[in-house]
């Protein structure tokens, strides 16, 4: 399953990780997805949605 939000695209941020030596390590930042069950044009289908999308109303849950 690719970790990307099926309503906005959001996808995983690479970034790095620090220690408090200051070493830098490559770490990946998810985003928080949820799979939930949608009305699509008046069918129920399960789709991976992030939670900024679940909390503006952007899918409509069944």
């Amino acid at each position: 399953m690719a970790k990307v939000c099926e309503i906005c695209g959001k996808k995983p941020l690479v970034g790095n990780k620090i220690s408090h030596a200051h070493n830098k390590s490559k770490r990946r930042f998810m985003p928080n997805l949820q799979t939930i069950r949608v009305i699509e044009d008046g069918k129920v289908v399960r789709k991976t949605v992030c939670t900024r999308c679940i909390k503006a109303g952007k899918v409509v849950k069944a």
